[in-house]
């Protein structure tokens, strides 16, 4: 039999060829392959923005590609411009992928970026600010970018513009040149009323101050004929409604004022209509020393998808019976200064009484008092807002973020429609039916900071959603409220919860993503089994250095759930769920609050625990003393948090919204000698 030649491909030397290169082509597959991973390990840095500033915060997001093992940081310096040296800020909050996903209304994923804020700030300065981008894996592109950025002052008066002066019907004694009679008169050409309330252009211009002289500034809605030199005037020729539509403009630095002259009380009463002010359609109007009274609203300042204003600046004033004291939810809306101002609603002063469910469910007269007659007395939306100073009471709500849905386009979210940089602080609220403080529906840098919140019947502070975050809850107080200190719903995203001081237990209605604690006082009042229950879709959700007060004979005193140890994030129904006797076993099965410990209320100068055997009984904040005891539990057991803790008086920052030995915040409105 005649055989074949063997062709070259068999030989052992080709065959032995073939296999290194076999071997040759797998370890480049290889290569490239770990070249892809470390690229997509590594971090490349992308566009950093600079959000509207606030008088005393800055806020940052800085956009990165990469890091799929989400290992990169951002640390934080800065300094006054001109100054030598830098100081630390707060790292910027890590954010990629986190999803908020409610109903069919919300399903919104967090970009992979950065975001963060710098705190305490002072007004009207300059600043440079550096940022440093790390990774393990490596840094491709510009990895330190430097930013310069200044805080805006407090909104004044012009003082070069011209003055005009207002008097009530019926004044007597000497006027003012240019007098005018009713606010329209002096705003318009003309105050003329009926069907003509509509056809005379502005007199004011940028810069001018209109000042009101004291009296009560009411028109009578059911008289057709408001003009003022009509033998039927009544007052200041509004239209029908009772409404004054301002709509001239100002600018940031020549604002349109309204101010009480300063020989009395200057009162706008509404006698009951809609609305009392509509300045939609205006940007920086200023009001101060104004009394708003008898309205259902007293400033509307916006209406989603229709219109809004920006530069609202409402000081030193007083809201009396309204339904709402200040609304916006217009996307556009930004730079509101809401400031010093005090808010009551027309809910039972005397009585603390919820909206839903026990206990209030069972007290005879539920139904009726469960009803709103007030609503909330702040809500906005928009960017770069300072509600500030206001002590607030008898609302449903006390200062809101609106709750809104979805940001306007996203994910194409134009950056003038953006929910970020808002400062909520040093606001004294009290006696809601739900909640003192929400955040809900803001994006990046929300900031709730130095705030008292007595007597809220549903939950005190509500992230409810947040859109990626950080939303800032940083050294506040919270005491009497049977549904805790913090209202957790809406799969918010980003929640830092910082220095605060938190009689209530924690305990969510719905999971949170990229959630974190650290040096809180959460103390148990009864209310719930555990005193600190986290449900969390992400393992990088974090809590630490803490003081907590668990419940007497709970069987669960702590719970954390969350996805699997070592696994990716999921927003499904599966994580597993954990719950502990004590501290020491929560912290060896979780990792979580390894620096925290056990106090109780002995570490106040003079906080018992709440009482709710009359869940409707109000309790005075002046009959409590916050301040920490001397050696106590809570003293110099805390971390330090750049901006947050600066000028901590001892070894270590202390537990909760006071650190021991300094001033406490001023809540409420401040002295006018200021």
């Amino acid at each position: 039999m005649t055989r074949s030649p063997r062709s070259a491909s068999s030989t052992p030397a080709a065959l032995a060829n073939l296999q290194a290169a076999s071997f040759c082509a797998a370890l480049l597959v290889l290569a490239a392959t770990d070249a892809a991973a470390q690229r997509r390990a590594a971090v490349r840095p992308g566009e950093l923005i600079v959000e509207p500033p606030t008088l005393i915060s800055l806020g940052f997001e800085w956009y990165v590609e990469g890091d799929d093992n989400r290992d990169s940081e951002v640390a934080v310096m800065y300094r006054q411009r001109g100054e030598p040296d830098w100081r630390d800020g707060l790292p910027l909050l890590r954010l990629n992928g986190e999803r908020t996903v409610l109903w069919e209304t919300l399903d919104y994923t967090a970009p992979n970026m950065f975001a963060g804020s710098l705190f305490n700030l002072e007004a009207g300065t300059d600043y440079e600010i550096r940022f440093e981008l790390s990774d393990p894996d490596g840094v491709e592109g510009e990895a330190v970018r430097t930013v310069e950025a200044r805080t805006r002052s407090e909104p004044m008066p012009y003082a070069g513009g011209r003055v005009f002066h207002v008097y009530p019907p019926g004044h007597e004694g000497g006027r003012q040149a240019p007098a005018f009679m009713g606010l329209l008169a002096a705003y318009y050409m003309e105050a003329i009323g009926g069907d003509w309330s509509r056809a005379s252009p502005p007199r004011v211009r940028p810069g001018d101050t209109v000042l009101v002289h004291a009296g009560v500034y009411r028109d009578d809605r059911t008289n057709y004929s408001h003009e003022i030199l009509s033998d039927f005037a009544t007052c200041c020729g509004t239209p029908w409604d009772g409404t004054y539509y301002l709509t001239q403009g100002g600018t940031e630095d020549r604002p349109i004022a309204i101010r009480a002259a300063g020989d009395g009380e200057v009162v706008f009463d509404g006698d009951g209509n809609d609305v009392l002010f509509n300045v939609m359609g205006a940007d920086h109007v200023y009001f101060e020393g104004i009394t708003f009274r008898n309205t259902r609203t007293a400033i509307e300042a916006g209406r989603k998808g229709i219109a809004g204003a920006r530069g609202l600046t409402v000081k030193r004033s007083r809201f009396e019976d309204v339904g709402v004291a200040i609304h916006s939810d217009y996307s556009g809306s930004g730079n509101f200064y809401i400031a010093d101002n005090v808010m009551t609603g027309r809910h039972d002063p005397d009585s603390l009484f919820g909206w839903f469910g026990a206990p209030w469910s069972e007290l005879p007269g539920f139904d009726a008092r469960r009803r709103l007659r007030s609503y909330y007395a702040v809500a906005v939306y928009g960017s770069g807002h300072v509600i500030a100073y206001n002590s607030i009471s008898g609302f449903h709500d006390g200062i809101d973020h609106a709750t809104y849905g979805m940001p306007d386009g996203y994910p194409d979210t134009p950056r003038d429609r953006m929910p970020v940089s808002i400062d909520i602080h040093n606001n004294d609220v009290s006696n809601v039916h739900d909640n003192c403080f929400e955040a809900d529906g803001a994006m990046h840098n929300i900031r709730i900071f130095n705030n008292r919140c007595f007597n809220a019947a549903t939950g005190a502070m509500s992230p409810q959603p947040i859109f990626g975050g950080p939303a800032y809850f940083v050294r506040n107080v919270v005491y009497n409220g049977i549904f805790g200190p913090l209202k957790i719903h809406g799969d918010p995203a980003g929640v830092l919860v910082y220095q605060n001081t938190y009689v209530g237990e924690i305990s969510q209605l719905t999971p949170a993503s990229n959630i974190h604690f650290r040096n809180n006082l959460i103390l148990g009042q009864g209310a719930r089994d555990a005193v600190f229950a986290i449900d969390t879709h992400t393992n990088y959700s974090s809590s630490d250095y803490n003081g907590f007060l668990p419940n007497r004979r709970s069987r669960v005193a702590y719970q954390w759930n969350s996805p699997p140890h070592g696994q990716a994030p999921h927003y499904g129904p599966e994580r597993e769920i954990r719950q502990f006797a004590t501290l020491a076993e929560y912290a060896a099965a979780t990792g979580q609050d390894r620096h925290s410990r056990e106090i109780d209320y002995s570490v106040f100068r003079n906080v018992p625990p709440p009482d709710f055997s009359d869940p409707t009984r109000l309790v005075d904040p002046d009959d409590f003393d916050f301040r920490l005891r001397a050696r106590s539990a809570a003293v110099d057991t805390g971390t330090v948090l750049p901006t947050i803790t600066d000028g901590f008086t001892g070894n270590a920052p202390d537990l909760g919204a006071y650190e021991l030995g300094t001033r406490r915040p001023h809540y409420g409105p401040r002295p006018e000698t200021r």
